[in-house]
């Protein structure tokens, strides 16, 4: 929910960095992405740490 808040703010083409420490994000954020026409960039684990980059679509 606070993700979905943070892209509606976004213009489109702008790029959001998320950092996160639940696993479940790892399939969460990119159907988030799909679903909502958003590209995602980067998709990185380091240790218990998880980063993405999303770049709000155009709708």
């Amino acid at each position: 929910m606070l993700l979905h808040n943070r892209v509606r703010e976004l213009a489109p083409g702008e790029v959001l960095q998320v950092l996160a420490t639940d696993p479940s994000t790892q399939r969460d954020i990119p159907k988030f992405c799909n679903f909502l026409g958003h590209e995602l960039l980067a998709q990185e684990v380091e240790s218990d740490q998880y980063s993405y980059l999303i770049r709000k679509g155009a709708g």
